[in-house]
């Protein structure tokens, strides 16, 4: 009895610890979080740490989710649960600054009628029609909205990337400037365009890059002339894009520009074709296409080789090699397409599909360069380098053709530099003579002021519609339609580039799907097996074939007609080839049940595991627990 006693008062105290231990723990360990993932999947980087923390305005972000979705696609519904936790923890490090809702957008309800107001894309399950949504939508106090329209499994290694921009563009909701120097028309000739009659039109005479009209939406594009003496404070992102012949005075101030925090996109190129299809007002081409900062370029440890062009055979153009229209097409080599060479690990190239360039140079990182040198699009193993002379005037397709040769492996066309840079200048250049220096110009500084942040593309052609899209007439409206996401390349180089440090410093993370390494490589390693197999059975089996129906027909083997009596002899033959091919067929089939056997008994053996080695583990820890208990009370008893 009094046993019993001191057992239930033991139970009560236990339960109380248990009680305690919990209030305690809701009351002063709630904000804690601990990420076990192997790749840190739910550890916000400093970047978005510095976003958060400098936020001074409330942010509302809501996400629209339809349970639906997750319970008919099961990977969607984990996606969504590390949005979730991902949210949670952008709202715990802003102290209040972010206030989330998680809304269902219910069939015709008005929360989805909220959701298609802020741009969230709906997507149909099945054949009723229902949309459901997997998005987020974000606001300020001043109204300023913006949206991830569907949070797609296959951009999930940025989604950390995607949520930390949303964020700053609602903090920073001033449209950033971005300044455009080129020798090029690149923003369009209003007055070509008023003669013409394709005012405010998308091609024709005059009109502007559609790679400038996309900039246009979400930037403010300032031009500077390329005889600038400094680069206006409000600038944020300058392009300097077949910017030809600049003097000492505008080269100082973009180095001076960087120095100080600026970001740079530079295009450079040792051919222009755009610049080359352009004549002179003489009627001639320019004796000249090509552009350069190699000042600035060798200070900072980047090599541009403006020598000859890149040509690749793998992503050639065709072109017809004469106007005749029975000329066969032949590939062109300096104008080819980028799939396979475009960054996944950048954020501004992950979603890309392909990017054409045209007679373009290579970049490298000079030796002993202190620098970040990441490529972002480049050549394929098939490329080599094009003698510039041969790509002049009216180059020959068939003849560079011939003469090409392969070499080097791939090479850098486009790369991110980030890095402390060191001036190019050890001060304010001297003047031309009758120049004069603007008013406020500012010091001079020998190295950057915080880590530089550029991208260099050894292409301008890049920007040229006729490389990249087409425009077409649609009810008396042109449109642009791209064939190539050039366009989209150049807006997320900037887009990346204003967003500031913070972005620029995020980079592609984990996912949440972890592959199983061992059955996959099991499994090619079955496949390369099966197929080599089957290849030599097939090709067996094909000749067997062959002889079985020229037995039957009564054919030899140079097509001639034969004794239509068969022999004993050939009945014979003919009997054995049919169970050679029995016995074939059945060989085909054992190696095809034998391609998955070991993988078979790798996912039982795992299976069984996931089953069995859990209980049979508490079942052990049981036992010992017991066994441990007897020992205890039967020395006591002792």
């Amino acid at each position: 009895m009094r046993r019993g006693f001191l057992s239930l008062i033991g139970v009560l105290a236990v339960a109380a610890i248990m009680i305690g231990v919990n209030t305690l723990a809701a009351g002063r360990l709630a904000g804690w979080r601990l990420d076990l993932t192997a790749q840190h999947l739910y550890t916000l980087s400093p970047g978005t740490r510095s976003v958060v923390g400098s936020l001074k305005e409330p942010v509302t972000l809501r996400l629209y989710y339809s349970p639906s979705l997750g319970a008919r696609l099961p990977e969607y519904g984990a996606y969504a649960d590390r949005v979730g936790e991902m949210l949670r923890e952008y709202a715990e490090l802003s102290h209040g600054k972010i206030h989330l809702r998680f809304l269902d957008p219910e069939p015709y309800s008005r929360t989805e009628d909220q959701a298609i107001a802020y741009g969230l894309q709906g997507v149909p399950l099945d054949q009723s029609g229902d949309q459901v949504y997997f998005g987020l939508a974000g606001t300020n106090l001043l109204d300023d909205e913006r949206a991830i329209a569907f949070f797609q499994p296959d951009r999930e290694a940025f989604l950390e990337y995607d949520i930390t921009r949303l964020i700053y563009e609602l903090s920073n909701p001033a449209r950033p400037v971005v300044g455009v120097m080129s020798s090029l028309p690149l923003q369009g000739n209003p007055q070509l365009m008023m003669q013409s009659g394709n005012a405010g039109g998308i091609g024709g005479p005059g009109a502007p890059d559609v790679a400038m009209l996309q900039l246009q939406q979400a930037d403010t594009l300032k031009t500077i002339p390329t005889t600038a003496q400094v680069i206006p404070p409000d600038v944020k992102v300058l392009i300097v894009a077949q910017a030809q012949n600049l003097s000492q005075a505008t080269l100082y101030a973009i180095d001076q520009f960087v120095m100080r925090g600026g970001r740079l996109l530079a295009l450079v190129d040792p051919l222009s074709e755009v610049e080359a299809g352009t004549p002179t007002p003489g009627g001639a081409p320019p004796a000249d296409t090509s552009s350069n900062l190699a000042p600035l370029f060798k200070a900072w440890g980047i090599g541009f080789d403006n020598n000859g062009v890149v040509g690749d055979l793998k992503g050639a153009w065709l072109v017809r090699p004469s106007a005749s229209p029975t000329a066969q097409p032949v590939p062109y080599l300096p104008w080819f397409t980028i799939r396979d060479g475009i960054n996944r690990d950048d954020p501004a190239t992950a979603d890309l599909g392909s990017v054409s360039v045209a007679s373009a140079g290579s970049l490298v990182r000079l030796p002993n360069a202190a620098i970040r040198f990441t490529p972002l699009l480049q050549s394929s193993d098939e490329s080599g380098v094009v003698p510039l002379a041969d790509v002049q005037g009216t180059p020959n397709p068939g003849r560079i053709l011939a003469g090409f040769k392969p070499s080097g492996g791939p090479r850098v066309i486009a790369a991110r530099v980030r890095g402390e840079l060191h001036s190019a200048f050890s001060g304010p250049p001297p003047l031309a003579p009758g120049q004069k220096r603007p008013a406020g110009f500012p010091p001079y500084i020998a190295r950057t002021v915080k880590t530089a942040n550029l991208v260099v593309i050894a292409d301008s052609d890049i920007l040229a519609d006729r490389f990249w899209v087409r425009t077409q007439d649609f009810f008396g409206q042109r449109q642009a339609v791209p064939f190539h996401d050039n366009g989209a390349f150049i807006a997320n180089l900037v887009g990346s580039l204003a967003g500031g440090d913070a972005l620029l410093g995020l980079r592609g993370r984990g996912t949440l799907a972890r592959p199983f390494v061992r059955i996959e490589n099991m499994r090619r390693q079955a496949d390369a097996r099966f197929h080599r197999t089957e290849e030599a059975l097939q090709t067996h089996l094909t000749e067997v074939q062959k002889q079985l129906v020229a037995l039957r027909t009564g054919r030899t083997e140079g097509g001639a007609a034969a004794d239509p009596v068969i022999t004993p002899e050939q009945r014979q033959a003919i009997t054995a080839l049919r169970r050679d091919i029995v016995s074939t067929r059945d060989k085909l089939r054992r190696v095809q049940r034998d391609l998955r056997r070991d993988i078979s008994h790798l996912e039982t053996t795992i299976r069984l595991l996931d089953i069995a080695a859990v209980p049979a583990l508490l079942a052990l820890l049981a036992i010992g627990i017991g066994l441990a208990r007897r020992r205890r009370r039967a020395r006591a008893r002792g």
